[in-house]
């Protein structure tokens, strides 16, 4: 028995998934038409604790005037307008139809996932805070520490290539062409399998230079500052390498 979330992984045996759901109040959605006044399309999304409420904020924000999308997930959330730490496609996948979008629900954890797979305003309705708020100054924020950590990896030589035996996370596949490129272009990595990250652990690997991560996605993002090394996310270890290609081109 699985309490607290929607079905967002097949495994090889039997899970009965429960979902918890909240009636969160909605008063706080009067206090966004204000913010939202400037846009048009608006895309709204949630934690599986309110999906059930989405029909009510979708039928709140058309009833004052605005054209409201619901997105639909990737693959391991299964319900519309549902985001996760690791799917967030309810939010990306009509990121060019929307002029802003809408995230109804508790806590950043997973607004930030959204906002930064996004490009549109994105504004916050907490209903147990009390807070409405636009949260885009994070997307310059972890723009810049991402361009840090790839800067910061570009001496590196010897990299390690962190795989997760999680469920939902585990990605060999990944980790192998992650390798191949290494050796593509003459780095070294070693891949390292295990099934909870532990960074002081990481810290102890004073071989290695740098960390790329194939597990939680949110480990490159929300992790990255707990390990001595910089812990690349896939998509920043392709910028290293093509950084590190034009430099040696310059210096021939």
């Amino acid at each position: 028995m699985h309490f607290g979330h929607a079905e967002f992984k097949q495994v090889d045996f039997n899970v009965e998934y429960v979902p918890y759901y909240i009636d969160a109040p909605l008063d706080m959605l009067k206090e966004s038409l204000e913010l939202l006044k400037p846009f048009a399309r608006i895309g709204i999304v949630t934690t599986i604790q309110h999906v059930h409420q989405l029909g009510r904020i979708k039928e709140f924000y058309e009833q004052n005037g605005k054209s409201v999308l619901i997105g639909k997930p990737y693959g391991f959330a299964k319900i519309p307008g549902q985001i996760l730490g690791c799917d967030v496609g309810s939010a990306a996948t009509i990121d060019k139809q929307v002029d802003a979008f809408v995230y109804f629900g508790g806590g950043m954890f997973h607004p930030l996932g959204a906002l930064l797979a996004t490009t549109k305003p994105f504004l916050v309705v907490e209903p147990f805070a009390g807070k409405v708020e636009f949260i885009d100054k994070y997307r310059e924020i972890y723009t810049k520490k991402s361009k840090g950590k790839v800067l910061s990896a570009l001496g590196a030589k010897k990299f390690g290539i962190l795989v997760s035996t999680k469920v939902g996370q585990y990605n060999m596949n990944l980790a192998e062409v992650i390798k191949a490129k290494l050796e593509e272009g003459g780095l070294q990595g070693v891949v390292l399998v295990s099934n909870t990250i532990n960074f002081e652990s990481l810290d102890n690997m004073l071989e290695i230079d740098a960390f790329v991560n194939t597990a939680c996605p949110r480990i490159a993002v929300d992790d990255s500052d707990r390990a001595r090394k910089p812990i690349l996310s896939a998509s920043e270890l392709m910028e290293v390498l093509k950084m590190k290609n034009e430099l040696a081109k310059h210096k021939q």
